[in-house]
């Protein structure tokens, strides 16, 4: 019994180290770069209310605005990482030596 993940019922055989690998990474990408996107939205909504000592409802605001933002942000990346990534697809063509299909 090699298959540990229990039963295949999409008919596909199971991932190999490789496969894992690749996917462990881009998730780890997909978080790190979220994270980084994140926090540049963040300092450029909030930047204004430190820079120019805001006060009240327009620091409220644009702190809300700015941790909402970057929450969506977030979010978007790791879903447009995600969606992107392709485990097992190759880039190559399918005749070497040959560019583009009509080359």
């Amino acid at each position: 019994m090699e298959n540990h993940g229990g039963g295949s019922f999409t008919g596909r055989t199971g991932r190999t180290q490789a496969d894992r690998d690749a996917i462990t990474v881009e998730i780890g990408y997909a978080l790190c770069s979220a994270a980084f996107a994140a926090a540049l939205v963040c300092a450029a909504v909030v930047g204004p209310v430190f820079t120019f000592g805001l006060s009240g409802g327009p620091r409220r605001a644009l702190i809300l605005a700015g941790t909402i933002l970057a929450c969506l942000v977030f979010a978007a990346r790791v879903v447009a990482v995600l969606i992107r990534f392709r485990p097992g697809a190759t880039t190559q063509p399918s005749q070497p030596g040959r560019t583009s299909p009509d080359s």
